[in-house]
């Protein structure tokens, strides 16, 4: 009896043994992974936000007092989260991460770069204390959401697709790195002269040229300004004439007060001789 009790004794202990171990090690992590599609959930409530890489030495110093931190998230009412540089580009330009491990606080879309100790009991006390009050959130022009960011975003993006076609092509097609450069350098030259006729056609169309630009249709309230030349010809004419007619009137004048003296010299000349015969 004694040896057939060890034995279910022992066969109990494995059992349990056997059923707690995939709980303990399959145990589902409190850590939310953050992605390109899912990051405006960062907008609502409040967040503490990691941005790391798996190859950095210090990131993977920082995942055990994450994990442990992220335990006390409910607690605390604050949602802990992760975000993969090497997976997520987009994200590491539209948060501006330069360095690694790079942690961020988010309130109600306002977000706060932590640079506190990193540790589990100090970023519990950054929670509870409501430390995140001293530092100055980041300004709306370089905030994740702004135009400004999602260019960078965008931009970050280009660059990573750019790099998984390099790669493509020297690995899966196997052409020389100066053949893949020459691929980039064609595809680059051809996009600038498509923008450039684009940019090109986009201002002839908001600012036609002169010799192009269609001329109105006269209307009569346009008539007297198109006349106006007219007029001043019309003028100028009846200007000339009227000095013409003062310059024949004088001149006309001139030989009726000759006419009229020599008249008069010859009526005054005439008798006198007359008198003299008498």
């Amino acid at each position: 009896m004694a040896p057939s009790r060890s034995l279910a004794v022992s066969f109990a202990v494995l059992v349990v043994l056997l059923w707690g171990a995939p709980r303990s090690h399959g145990r589902r992590s409190d850590v939310r992974v953050i992605t390109d599609g899912n990051w405006k959930e960062l907008l609502e409530g409040e967040w503490m936000i990691e941005f790391y890489a798996p190859w950095c030495p210090a990131c993977q110093n920082l995942q055990p007092e994450w994990e442990s931190f992220a335990e006390w998230g409910e607690d605390l009412e604050v949602n802990v989260a992760k975000v993969d540089v090497t997976e997520q580009p987009g994200l590491s330009g539209r948060f501006i991460i330069t360095a690694l491990p790079t942690i961020y606080h988010c309130k109600n879309g306002e977000f706060r770069r932590y640079q506190g100790p990193r540790t589990k009991k100090d970023f519990i006390n950054f929670i509870s204390e409501k430390e995140w009050k001293n530092i100055e959130p980041v300004s709306s022009w370089f905030g994740p959401g702004s135009i400004l960011m999602s260019s960078m975003s965008a931009l970050f993006q280009l660059s990573m697709w750019i790099r998984t076609c390099h790669n493509y092509f020297i690995e899966d097609l196997g052409l020389p790195v100066w053949g893949s450069y020459t691929v980039f350098a064609l595809a680059t030259l051809l996009s600038g002269l498509l923008l450039g006729l684009c940019m090109i056609f986009v201002a002839d169309c908001l600012c036609p040229s002169k010799r192009r630009r269609p001329q109105p249709y006269p209307s009569k309230k346009l008539l007297p300004e198109s006349s106006q030349p007219l007029k001043k010809v019309e003028e100028e004419q009846e200007t000339d004439e009227g000095d013409v007619s003062e310059e024949e009137a004088e001149s006309e004048a001139g030989t009726k007060s000759g006419f009229s003296e020599n008249a008069l010299r010859q009526r005054s000349v005439g008798p006198s001789p007359r008198m003299e015969e008498s």
